[in-house]
């Protein structure tokens, strides 16, 4: 990445996303002034390959620019980026075809895709998953409701996480254009942060593509490598709310009177804000850690096959973790620090406050991912299911 790519984040976020905390907060409509000024940037979809006509930037890049954005709204941040997860499914697993018919446009647009695998029944379990996808001739036909979906309305394509009908043991994901008819969506789902993010409850009656727009490989495997990239991700906005708490509690402190002075002479507030700091430094850490461990991989030509052998990285599951309890942390303690204040809506650190939170819940909450780490990296390797 060169430097004046992050020049450009910064600058877009400081005219497109400062001093909108309020308007960005609100359940209305999506801001698209925000994605298209960041279109402007050249950055959209900054992680596909050049190849395919993207800007080809690394994970350890990426990391980066979702820091910044993110300093300014999680939510902004999290649209912008969680289209990663698909798309390294495509790119990953997808023919030539499906890579030049649907990532090209997308480098070309700066537009989004969507991934669907979470069901109210299956919940964490995706192997409950009860979308089923089945063979008719030359076309896949796709019936089912999945939960929850963030970009889904205003996507390109969707990539659909589904049982085959023929083989109930089988999973397939399925690409599905957003135009095909049969794709509904049922509701916007009112969360309680992240709120200028757009997530959606869709339903997907008897959906037909062609069977060349199956991705190569097992739908949950393939699900479950895509979610390496954007788990990582996620963890890296909790950098950014960290940091945005940390500066509103330095500013705050310089004019809040205390005893004899302000709140910022006052040493209590200097030891928690150095815990923030270190706890902001350990998660930017170990996020780029997490990237150059995926970056490593995709730089292999190699990559699809070893990314289908090891599934979910180590590092990718600690870095969201970590990043979602120490993010948690500093921002309950700034919150503190505001008194009253920090317990309402007139100051920007209820939203952060809420906004970190769903680091820990969204793409598998901290105790899935502590059984998931335990069955894959604790356990002895012969006594692994």
């Amino acid at each position: 990445m060169k430097p004046e790519d992050l020049k450009a984040v910064r600058a877009f976020v400081k005219e497109c996303l400062d001093g909108r905390h309020t308007e960005l907060d609100a359940l209305d409509d999506k801001p698209s002034d925000v994605y298209e000024r960041f279109r402007e940037t050249g950055l959209a979809n900054w992680w596909l390959p050049e190849e395919f006509g993207g800007r080809g930037l690394t994970l350890e890049d990426s990391v980066g620019i979702v820091n910044e954005i993110a300093y300014g709204d999680a939510g902004a941040a999290f649209t912008l980026f969680i289209s990663v997860l698909g798309t390294s499914m495509v790119q990953l697993y997808g023919s030539d075809e499906l890579k030049a018919r649907y990532l090209e446009p997308m480098a070309a647009r700066g537009s989004f895709c969507a991934t669907l695998g979470s069901e109210r029944e299956a919940g964490s379990e995706l192997g409950r998953i009860g979308t089923v996808v089945r063979t008719e001739g030359d076309e896949l036909v796709v019936t089912g409701e999945k939960f929850f979906s963030t970009n889904t309305d205003f996507a390109d394509f969707l990539i659909v996480v589904a049982r085959s009908a023929e083989d109930s043991e089988a999973y397939h994901a399925v690409l599905i254009p957003r135009d095909t008819p049969g794709v509904e969506i049922v509701k916007r789902w009112d969360v309680i942060g992240l709120r200028a993010s757009h997530t959606y409850q869709v339903a997907l009656n008897d959906c037909r593509v062609p069977a060349g727009n199956r991705l190569d490989g097992s739908g949950l495997r393939l699900l479950e490598i895509g979610l390496n990239a954007s788990r990582i991700l996620i963890a890296a906005t909790a950098i950014g709310i960290a940091r945005r708490v940390r500066d509103h509690c330095m500013t705050y402190a310089r004019t809040k009177p205390l005893r004899d002075g302000v709140l910022m002479d006052n040493p209590v507030f200097a030891q928690r804000l150095g815990q923030m700091e270190m706890w902001i430094d350990v998660m930017k850490s170990h996020c780029l850690r997490a990237a150059r461990d995926y970056d490593t991989i995709m730089a292999d030509p190699s990559a699809p096959a070893l990314f289908h052998r090891q599934g979910t990285l180590k590092s990718a599951l600690t870095a969201k973790m970590f990043c979602g309890q120490a993010g948690w942390e500093v921002a309950s303690v700034g919150s503190e620090m505001f008194g009253g204040l920090g317990y309402t809506d007139d100051l920007p650190i209820g939203k952060l406050l809420r906004d970190v939170r769903y680091v820990s819940v969204v793409e598998g909450g901290d105790d899935v991912l502590r059984d998931l780490l335990y069955s894959r990296y604790v356990i002895p390797v012969p006594r692994r299911s």
